[in-house]
């Protein structure tokens, strides 16, 4: 009877006690529950990044911190292993507190009557991070404890990891393990030395007494210990912590990465809102044509300034934009972009003019072009050297970048055909006064460098426009407007690739073109081959005259540079057309032998040809001749289609062409007179 008595008490107490535990367990839960989880997600820096995923330039956090957003596959694994096995080697298996290690903590404390190790897991010391507070006092701690098991029932062991990798102090402004390995040793967290990884595990204990650019004894003292405990949890094999302590600290902090300034500022100034920006920019090319720009201004003017650009033709993707030389140099105005700064051309748009010229059936590069003395009514323009060379090839003229007969040219074409050809080619052209005269042949314009790169590549495309653009996510236009029929464009093309090259330089290498605006404010060099194009722009940054200031001395042996440090073979320029007329002068078509200039001086008789059919802008269907018709004007005539000789000699009319193909078909015809009609269709 007195053991059913006592059974039954104990029975009563037993279930008391289970239900007191229940409670407290529910109650627990609930605390755990209730918890308040601060932000987790936490601004870090903006990173614009070239081509092949290298980091060009970052940005500090709002805050002033160099914070490089992480993920585990950009740490190396080594270094995730040698944390976890230091700080918190149940990492995978507590609930976000070591019983385990806060026992053998307590323990130690008291027999030693002093703390002789932390209790503090990966996850307490997230919790520590979130919140930013401190932990010397028991109502810390708890804190920190409550949220270390909301974490565990929030987030996966890895996201508390990737926390950690983006928040955990490095020193000064320096968080999160990318940005220490950046600051540190300069390089991608991805690869790290056993040594490199146990200097970033010790720092965060003591972030600023361990500061290898401060403290570089505290660091090395700091790292050895590391090693050792690792040797001890055979973690690393001996042989190799010993290879890991002959390493030195590094003793400076290292510069992040600020290539392509202008450029990225203009990505996040488009995008605000972005924590990554992808460029077609080749890191290694950016950073050495950046070199080339300060090199260049050595033993210059203290405010000249210099900015290249360089882009891949055949795609229109700029691999390298310098906007100027010292973006933070104030003196020489650093912080502007001189790659889109509107500027006079001088001479660099003279080649599209004589593009014009032979696309219209005026000229051929063998055709004569007088180079004298001549008045275009008010305007009299001089050569750059005040001398006149008579007559003489078009050929010669555009390469001795004569300005009498580029003048005479654009006298024929008409200054507004000159502008509509360059809107047609992708620039966009600032006219003084809103209306275009005489003088948008030698740089009565405004454009950009950004303009003249996308022009020449335009030229080196065979006269058809090919859109630059910077940013990965923009689709390259693949077929863009045509401004000029293939064969003018080769035949441009090939004048420029014979120019004398500067000294030292090498013949052949690309085809280019010079030019100094009025007053020695701009000297350009703009060139290409057959993949790449590349423009050069030297002056003043607020535009003031810099007297003595010449392309052909300055700009071009810097675009030459530009060229040689692709450090890649040299593409060849396109082989000329099937149907160019690559013959000499005497083999010349009569009306093709000499340009008449339209002015006082040289004046070409009235009526000269049109053509009566096909009537411009007219859609074709397929047919097996072409059949043109011409009015007016003086026999015998010559017909060219889209640039090439058809037909020379011909008192006819009417006339019977081959027929040119699918497309879009440029028709001109040249009388006695060197009088020209030009049409535009469409065949089906």
């Amino acid at each position: 009877m007195i053991l059913r008595h006592i059974t039954w008490r104990g029975l009563v107490f037993l279930a008391v006690f289970l239900l007191m535990l229940a409670t407290l367990r529910d109650r627990f839960d609930q605390w755990v529950r209730d918890t308040e989880l601060p932000p987790i997600v936490q601004e870090t820096s903006v990173e614009v990044r070239d081509r092949s995923g290298a980091l060009l330039r970052a940005y500090t956090t709002s805050g002033g911190y160099w914070r490089l957003a992480t993920t585990l596959d950009h740490v190396d694994p080594r270094y995730v292993d040698m944390l976890i096995a230091f700080e918190d080697k149940r990492f995978f298996t507590h609930n976000g507190v070591d019983l385990r290690a806060m026992s053998r903590a307590a323990s130690q404390a008291i027999w030693n009557g002093h703390i002789i190790s932390g209790a503090s897991t990966l996850t307490m010391q997230v919790a520590r991070l979130l919140e930013g507070g401190s932990t010397g006092s028991w109502q810390g701690k708890i804190r920190q404890i409550r949220l270390a098991l909301a974490l565990e029932r929030t987030l996966t062991k890895d996201e508390i990891l990737t926390l950690y990798l983006n928040r955990a102090p490095f020193g000064g402004n320096i968080e999160g393990v990318r940005a220490a390995s950046r600051a540190y040793f300069a390089k991608s967290a991805r690869r790290l030395t056993a040594a490199e990884a146990a200097l970033l595990v010790a720092l965060p204990q003591s972030p600023e007494g361990r500061r290898p650019d401060l403290n570089s004894e505290n660091a090395h003292l700091a790292r050895d210990r590391i090693l050792d405990r690792l040797a001890l949890a055979n973690v690393l094999p001996p042989d190799e912590i010993v290879a890991a302590k002959t390493e030195p600290i590094p003793r400076n902090r290292h510069e992040f990465p600020r290539l392509a300034p202008h450029l990225s500022d203009r990505a996040i100034g488009q995008a605000p809102l972005r924590s990554e920006h992808y460029l077609t920019v080749d890191a290694r090319l950016q950073e050495s044509l950046e070199a080339l720009a300060i090199t260049a201004l050595r033993n210059q003017n203290e405010s000249m300034q210099v900015a290249i650009l360089l882009a891949d033709h055949t795609t229109g993707e700029i691999l390298a934009s310098v906007g100027s030389a010292g973006y933070k140099n104030t003196r020489r105005r650093g912080f502007v972009d001189m790659t889109n700064a509107v500027r006079s051309p001088g001479s660099t748009l003279k080649p599209l003019i004589y593009g014009l010229a032979f696309d219209q059936g005026l000229a051929h590069p063998e055709t004569l072009i007088q180079d004298r003395p001549t008045a275009f009514g008010s305007y009299v323009p001089q050569n750059f050297d005040g001398q006149f060379r008579g007559l003489l090839p078009m050929r010669k003229a555009l390469q001795l970048s004569l300005n009498i007969p580029v003048v005479s040219l654009t006298q024929a074409l008409g200054p507004a055909r000159l502008v509509a050809a360059l809107k047609q080619a992708g620039v966009t052209p600032i006219i003084p006064g809103g209306k275009a005269g005489l003088a948008v042949a030698l740089g009565g314009v405004g454009v950009t460098l950004t303009d003249l790169v996308t022009l020449y590549g335009g030229l080196a495309e065979g006269g058809q426009t090919r859109p630059l653009y910077w940013r990965q996510e923009d689709e390259p236009i693949r077929t863009g407007r045509r401004f000029l029929t293939p064969i003018p464009a080769w035949y441009v093309n090939d004048i420029l690739s014979g120019v004398a090259p500067p000294k030292n330089a090498p013949k052949g290498r690309i085809a280019y073109k010079t030019g100094t605006s009025y007053g020695h404010r701009d000297a350009w060099a703009i060139g290409f081959d057959g993949k790449f194009v590349a423009g050069v722009w030297m002056g003043r940054a607020d535009g003031t005259s810099l007297p003595g200031v010449f392309g052909g001395e300055l700009a071009a042996p810097i675009l030459f540079e530009a060229f040689a440090r692709l450090n890649q073979p040299t593409y060849p320029l396109a082989p000329p057309p099937a149907a160019a007329l690559t013959v000499s002068y005497a083999d010349l078509p009569q009306p093709l032998k000499e340009f008449r200039a339209r002015d006082a001086a040289f004046s070409a008789p009235l009526g000269g040809p049109e053509l009566a059919f096909p009537p411009d802008g007219a859609i074709l269907e397929k047919m097996d001749v072409f059949v043109a018709k011409v009015r007016d004007g003086e026999a015998p005539f010559t017909w060219l289609l889209n640039g090439a000789l058809v037909e020379a000699g011909t008192r006819a009319r009417e006339v019977s062409l081959p027929y040119p193909g699918r497309g879009f078909v440029s028709l001109s015809v040249i009388d006695a007179q060197g009088r020209s009609a030009r049409t535009d269709v469409f065949v089906n």
